[in-house]
């Protein structure tokens, strides 16, 4: 039978603390922005298998709890890596109370230029999560078509910006971005946005609302106890036709990211011709899309340089 320990050997030696409070800061820093992933964060930092290994055994513990299963809690909560998940949580969640207000006092003030910001790290995104696909086939590229046509026009049927969402709406949103976290190349605050939550989100961090805050918190705990399950067993036998789907989703999205629609605020879905402020959401976009890209040639190298030490 194999032990907990020899589970958490298998994944190399336990980086530092410091280390990991470090790429824990950066994963969040790329979660509270649209388009980049803290799991493509974490597998540039070298730790995204023991980070995955790590939500697994949080799941465990929860499933347990709701199970009443309270003779294997013990053992379940002694697999949990704290000295690895304790800096990484610290480091994750101090980076998005501290970027939060940034981002919320600029998405008012510069609404062109963030949308422009937001719609080049999606498609740089984009781009650079279509390696992800092993094998793809003659059916992969029109799923991305499918995919994308389909959440564009169910885009443009949508609200935009919700204000005030139900305590319940809250909540499914967090289950599903925290979903979307453990992807790399995937990004969780993407998905808020897309479902028209992002805004109220960052400005419940931002404002320190206990209650929204709260559902959010709750959706992510059953989103690591059931969805994350389910994610995995999709990745594991449909791998490559579950990220079609995502690209698709990613792509489509560009009707909630153009920086100019005939509204106003980022994520209003009702397209605008280019009114103002053109060169600078220009480069915006196109710094934004170049970042991303960047990101993408990091993690090829680490990915390529991990190979290179197994054989």
């Amino acid at each position: 039978m194999t032990t907990s320990r020899d589970t958490h050997d298998t994944l190399g030696p336990m980086p530092s603390a410091l280390r990991v409070l470090a790429t824990g800061a950066a994963m969040g820093a790329a979660d509270v922005v649209p388009g980049f992933s803290g799991g493509t964060v974490a597998l540039v930092g070298g730790i995204y298998p023991r980070f995955v290994r790590a939500i697994r055994d949080s799941a465990h513990v929860l499933s347990v709890l709701v199970r009443l299963r309270l003779r294997e809690l013990p053992g379940a909560v002694r697999a949990i890596e704290w000295r690895f998940i304790v800096p990484l949580v610290v480091g994750l969640g101090g980076a998005i109370f501290t970027l939060a207000s940034a981002l919320e006092r600029l998405l008012a003030t510069q609404p062109i230029v963030m949308s422009a910001l937001f719609l080049g790290l999606v498609l740089g995104a984009a781009f650079v999560a279509r390696r992800e696909v092993r094998a793809p086939d003659a059916r992969t590229w029109p799923i991305v078509a499918v995919s994308a046509v389909i959440t564009f026009l169910i885009l443009g049927a949508s609200p935009g910006v919700l204000i005030d969402p139900p305590l319940l709406v809250l909540a499914l949103g967090g289950a599903f971005a925290v979903c979307a976290t453990v992807l790399p190349g995937v990004s969780g605050s993407f998905l808020l946005l897309l479902l028209g939550l992002y805004t109220p989100i960052i400005s419940a961090v931002s404002d320190r609302d206990g209650l929204t805050l709260a559902a959010v918190a709750g959706g992510i705990v059953v989103g690591l106890a059931s969805f994350s399950t389910l994610l995995n067993w999709l990745l594991e036998q449909h791998h490559d036709r579950v990220l079609a789907v995502l690209l698709g989703l990613m792509v489509g999205s560009v009707r909630v990211l153009w920086p100019w629609p005939a509204g106003s605020g980022v994520g209003d879905p009702t397209l605008g011709a280019p009114d103002g402020q053109i060169v600078a959401a220009s480069l915006a976009a196109l710094a934004a899309l170049a970042a991303v890209l960047a990101v993408g040639a990091l993690v090829d190298r680490a990915g390529q340089r991990a190979e290179g030490q197994r054989a």
